[in-house]
């Protein structure tokens, strides 16, 4: 029997990478867009997913400095609307993948975040993405909540846009007292599929790459990629860059619960950089 995924968020960058990880492998996919289904209307959402098996949550109010002043409008969407997809899927009997995010953490560990670890979100992104985390797994304990982070892929981020300024400038300055598991919205996509595919508990998971690094660490490695001169790349610290909302120090996720469902989590960091690097900075063959 055919499993029927619905992908919301169709076309940003995880969703892209989501539909053509299903469509390459045949399954039977329909991508949703914005204009095709909005996830604060709860009625749409019962009708548009009311024959699947499948979906996956991939959009999000993603503008975490815009959301300090417009946390109500964040909050419509990552929370209300997390909530509104986990009734409609519970109401079709499927199940619902939700992309959620380590801002729920305050970023001030020094070892992996469990997945059960105390969340104390410290910007509004966070809190509506937690809501939304709340929301989901209070409507359906079948349904998965898959927190990522530093997600770069095929579209506008972090390496396209180092990649540019080096391109620019002799020298850039960038952050290098922040943490995290730079991520490949396509190994995240893999991810996704695999965790339903092995019929995985219900519950929170977490979707990063392994390893850890800076931003610096990162920016140096997308110098390397471009032919570059990695010392170019200098250090500062986030007190340079001010910003609305407050960026966690530490974004670093453990992955007990993958290995506990049987499914094994992405891969080094640096590894997964040098095979995504063609495809993200443009430079694959052909």
């Amino acid at each position: 029997m055919t499993t029927r995924w619905a992908v919301v968020g169709a076309t940003g960058m995880l969703g892209r990478e989501v539909v053509a990880a299903l469509q390459a492998r045949g399954d039977d996919v329909t991508p949703l867009r914005r204009a095709d289904l909005d996830v604060t209307d709860a009625e749409a959402c019962r009708r548009v997913l009311a024959d699947v098996d499948v979906v996956v949550n991939a959009t999000a109010w993603t503008a975490v400095d815009d959301a300090e002043a417009a946390e109500g409008s964040a909050f419509a969407v990552n929370a209300t609307g997390a909530r509104n997809l986990a009734v409609a899927a519970s109401a079709a009997g499927a199940r619902l993948v939700h992309v959620s995010t380590d801002y729920v953490f305050d970023g001030t560990a020094t070892e992996p975040y469990a997945e059960d670890a105390p969340t104390a979100p410290r910007s509004a992104y966070g809190r509506t993405k937690l809501a939304g985390e709340w929301a989901v797994l209070g409507v359906g304990p079948r349904h998965l909540v898959v927190r990522t982070a530093w997600l770069y892929g095929d579209a506008p981020c972090f390496p396209r846009t180092i990649a540019r300024l080096l391109a620019d400038r002799d020298r850039i300055a960038v952050v290098d007292d922040q943490r995290g598991q730079p991520t490949w919205a396509r190994d995240l996509a893999d991810l996704l599929l695999r965790l339903v595919d092995a019929d995985a508990p219900g519950g929170t998971y977490h979707g990063t790459a392994s390893g850890t690094a800076t931003w610096r660490d990162l920016a140096q490695a997308v110098a390397v990629s471009s032919g570059l001169d990695p010392e170019r790349v200098d250090a500062t610290t986030s007190e340079a860059y001010p910003r609305p909302a407050p960026r966690p120090a530490w974004s670093v996720l453990g992955h007990d619960r993958l290995r506990a469902a049987g499914v094994e989590p992405v891969g080094e960091w640096r590894s997964r950089w040098e095979a995504a690097a063609p495809s993200v900075l443009g430079t694959s063959a052909g």
